[in-house]
């Protein structure tokens, strides 16, 4: 550590987001979850995107007072480029089936939108009732011609 400052921040130039201002967005989107889901009767499944996902994933999940199930997936459409090919790529499926279940995309960032609109065909084509998506991060200046997704929840 130098200056008091952990090892891991070494290479960032700024914190962008607090935690503190994590924590804040945490509490709405679970207020908005709930809002949405509380007098539904279907199972709740969030599926998190690994694994860039997961600490926001955590963050959220114990605000939202709701019985939900947790499904992880790793899926992407960059290959071994940084720019998107437009094909998914699913390198860890779901366990359990989403037939007839609520189901929520937790993702950390959005960008092109096309890993998450593929995603959320996938998932609909599986036989989920309802298939909608939480970002920590949107980018929609970033999405693709074509792309028409919006993020139902988003941090910021």
């Amino acid at each position: 550590m130098e200056n008091n400052i952990p090892a891991i921040y070494n290479d960032c130039d700024r914190i962008l987001v607090s935690e503190q201002e994590i924590a804040a967005i945490c509490d709405r989107l679970a207020a908005e979850i709930l809002d949405t889901y509380k007098d539904s009767d279907r199972r709740l499944v969030m599926v998190v995107i690994l694994k860039g996902s997961m600490p926001f994933a955590a963050d959220l999940m114990a605000k939202i007072k709701l019985p939900l199930r947790l499904e992880f997936m790793k899926v992407s459409s960059y290959g071994a480029s940084t720019t998107t090919s437009g094909f998914i790529q699913v390198h860890l499926d779901l366990k359990r089936d989403v037939h007839d279940a609520d189901v929520i995309v937790i993702e950390d960032i959005i960008d092109s939108g096309r890993t998450l609109e593929k995603l959320s065909h996938l998932l609909a084509n599986r036989g989920a009732h309802s298939v909608r998506c939480c970002t920590l991060l949107d980018k929609p200046e970033r999405r693709k011609a074509g792309i028409t997704l919006v993020p139902d929840y988003v941090g910021f």
